[in-house]
């Protein structure tokens, strides 16, 4: 959800898109669901293959929920997700949030997960979120926080892979420490009324390890973010196999346990 000059890190290979199908309403919009209710419209930003999307349009139902992403064929994948439930109030439309083609005043909620922290300009963007929400709505954003990602065992390939992710997201574009910044892009947004909270995801027991270590390995040598990596010179591929022979380390660690700290914000518009 970017102009063509920013850089999505992570790409849509099935290891990020494993990932992503993942997510729900529950596990990644708690912090917006009071904020939900029957008959209101909602703007998805940065859909993804729409599981969340689907939780959202069940959510407000009758309403409506537009959801927009910049890839074409990941909006084909949230089409059938939503299909797949059933599900007949929501559109789906090929967009950039940094010049969303909706009249202003268009959304009662305009909401974006894991969007900004990939954006090389995420305070003009939540102006452009904010342009296209109602007088009495809601502007939501949540974002993880890579810095502050913490795990036990102190297996020292992961230190590396956090230091090596962050600059290659950087070298994108893009700001991988986004959710403490939240608060402050949303002031210089010029934003008010905005609550600022903080939500986790826990990975700890033997499938959870599994599937996070294992999508993370596989996206470290083989999606988009492993090419920024060795093209932007900030490792070679030795280095990838290192950092993802450390995720399968952890993984298989029986004491693994593994937080993924995110910034919330809920701005009243």
């Amino acid at each position: 959800m970017s102009r063509p000059d920013a850089v999505y890190t992570h790409g849509h290979h099935e290891s990020v898109l494993r990932s992503h199908r993942w997510r729900t309403a529950a596990n990644s919009a708690a912090y917006l669901l009071d904020s939900l209710a029957p008959g209101r419209s909602v703007l998805d930003v940065g859909c993804g293959p729409g599981t969340i999307t689907a939780d959202l349009a069940a959510l407000v139902a009758p309403g409506t929920v537009t959801a927009v992403d910049a890839a074409e064929g990941v909006l084909d994948e949230a089409r059938a997700a939503v299909a797949a439930r059933g599900l007949t109030n929501v559109r789906f439309v090929r967009a950039d949030v940094m010049a969303l083609d909706f009249p202003a005043g268009s959304f009662d909620v305009v909401h974006a997960h894991q969007v900004l922290q990939h954006l090389a300009d995420p305070v003009g963007a939540l102006r452009e979120m904010r342009r296209v929400c109602r007088p009495g709505g809601v502007v939501a954003a949540r974002d993880s926080d890579y810095g502050a990602m913490f795990w036990y065992p102190e297996v020292p390939g992961l230190s590396e892979w956090r230091e090596l992710y962050r600059r290659v997201a950087r070298g994108a574009g893009g700001e991988p420490d986004a959710g403490r910044r939240l608060l402050s892009w949303a002031h210089r947004a010029g934003l008010t009324g905005v609550t600022a909270s903080a939500g986790v995801w826990c990975f700890a027991d033997e499938a959870d390890r599994a599937w996070w270590s294992g999508l993370w390995a596989d996206r470290t040598v083989a999606s988009s973010y492993a090419s920024l990596a060795v093209g932007g010179g900030h490792t070679d591929r030795a280095g990838l196999e290192r950092v993802a022979a450390a995720w399968r380390e952890w993984g298989a660690h029986p004491d693994g346990w593994f937080s993924v700290p995110h910034g919330e914000i809920l701005c009243r518009v």
